[in-house]
């Protein structure tokens, strides 16, 4: 029953933990720190490349929002074959007078139209375009930030598999040379054979478990292959033995970090950014109820000349230059409705921003509290993993001298290698939590 017992107690222990890896023992491969992932990633991300296009297509924008500022100029001609001119002085059923005029005809010429005044709607459109390239930037910045947490949760994943696999390595050689004293001690008919095979049935699910950890890291790897914009099958290597500086993060107040998302996080600024673009919507709306000014000019050749009397069959030439006003009446009524749904838009828009202030303030709250949690964790692990080693030190010492169990000895192991796996959860935990909250108050 004991027997059962510490199989149990083991494999509940290993099924506990996130998937673990692969130990990376590969000659020539430069093992990556975590700021070196974020510059990969930076470069080859494909989510970071998509967004870096939309950038793009908003500058794009801007410059053709400024191309409308330009006049129209358009150039033109045609050549025809003209029927007979025939003037009805008259009456449709008299008979026609027939004006002798060419059988072909050609024109030539230009046309300008220049833009004035229009209720500043293309300033305005260049002013919103540009508000769009900003909003995009921030979207830009924050799916940066996203990427970088996201690969900072692969990367220490992968830093907290390859810790339990090393764990295990560890545990399964004392386990073996244990395994040799026992059958000595049995040899010599100090232990029974139960004993023996308790430890055989140990030895098996520790290399099962290790086994489990080599199959599992091909996906581990490939998630962060991914992340970081590289093939699948890249071999990878990260600096897992360097050992977690949890000293650099500090215990700020929950206030400080609140200012600071407020002032510096790309979900609130993009959501300035719809109120900036709602206001700018409302006023080019309004816009139409101005006058529209516009400076035009043409000029025309024309053969035969048709199109004032007296009529000839020599080239002739004509243009004309001025001011043109338009003024739309029907604006005057029909805008109405048009302007008062921007203005609701706007408002909703005022809203969401609201919403999305109290979001943020909710987020930094919860990770601000899981970051304490996750340092309280630290502490008990690393006092957890002191005593589960006096204890180990302990039992064995007594085991030997047949004053305890074997079921004993290994449900202590069990607990220091437990303890063990916790110190390293909780490591990870603490960075990959302090990450997130440097991305939520938009610093990372």
């Amino acid at each position: 029953m004991k027997h059962y017992k510490t199989t149990l107690i083991l494999g509940i222990v290993l099924m506990s933990i996130a998937s673990p890896i692969y130990a990376q023992n590969i000659e020539n491969i430069q093992p990556l720190s975590l700021e070196e992932t974020w510059k990969v990633a930076e470069l080859n991300n494909r989510q970071l490349k998509l967004s870096d296009l939309y950038l793009q297509q908003s500058k794009m924008e801007i410059l053709e929002a400024k191309d409308h500022l330009l006049p129209e100029l358009s150039v033109g001609g045609d050549i025809k074959a003209n029927s007979k001119f025939l003037i009805y002085d008259n009456g449709l059923f008299s008979s026609p007078q027939d004006v002798p005029i060419k059988g072909y005809g050609h024109d030539v010429g230009y046309n300008l139209n220049f833009n004035l005044f229009n209720g500043g709607k293309e300033k305005r459109n260049i002013a919103m375009k540009k508000e769009e390239e900003t909003r995009k930037q921030y979207e830009v910045d924050l799916q940066k930030q996203s990427v970088k947490y996201n690969v900072s949760v692969a990367y220490f994943d992968l830093y907290k598999f390859l810790h339990f696999h090393d764990f295990l390595t560890a545990e399964i050689e004392s386990e073996k040379k244990q395994l040799k004293l026992i059958e000595s001690l049995h040899k010599n008919g100090t232990v029974l054979k139960s004993d023996v095979l308790r430890t055989s049935v140990k030895l098996s699910q520790l290399e099962l478990s290790l086994s489990d950890t080599n199959k599992k890291i091909e996906i581990a790897k490939q998630r962060l292959n991914i992340l970081i914009g590289r093939e699948n099958d890249t071999e990878i290597a990260i600096k897992h033995e360097d050992e977690i500086e949890l000293n650099a993060i500090t215990d700020d107040d929950y206030n400080d970090y609140v200012d600071t998302a407020f002032n510096q996080s790309s979900e609130y600024k993009m959501v300035i950014s719809d109120i900036k673009l709602s206001e700018l919507n409302i006023k080019q709306i309004k816009a139409t109820l101005w006058p529209k000014v516009s400076l035009y000019s043409n000029y025309n050749y024309n053969y035969p000349q048709i199109s004032f009397y007296p009529y000839s069959n020599d080239l002739w030439g004509f243009g004309q230059t001025g001011i043109k006003v338009q003024y739309s009446i029907d604006n005057l009524y029909k805008s109405k409705h048009t302007i008062a749904r921007a203005q609701v838009v706007s408002n909703q828009v005022k809203e969401k921003a609201e919403i999305k202030k109290d979001e943020i303030s909710l987020q930094v709250k919860e990770t601000y509290l899981q970051l304490q949690q996750a340092l309280e964790s630290v502490e008990t692990a690393e006092q957890n993993i002191i005593k589960t080693t006096e204890t180990v030190r302990v039992i064995r010492s007594s085991y030997l001298n047949q004053e305890s169990l074997l079921t004993d000895l290994l449900e202590a192991e069990n607990a220091l290698l437990e303890a063990k796996f916790n110190l390293t959860t909780a490591q990870t935990n603490v960075k990959v939590t302090h990450i997130r909250l440097l991305a939520i108050i938009g610093i990372l």
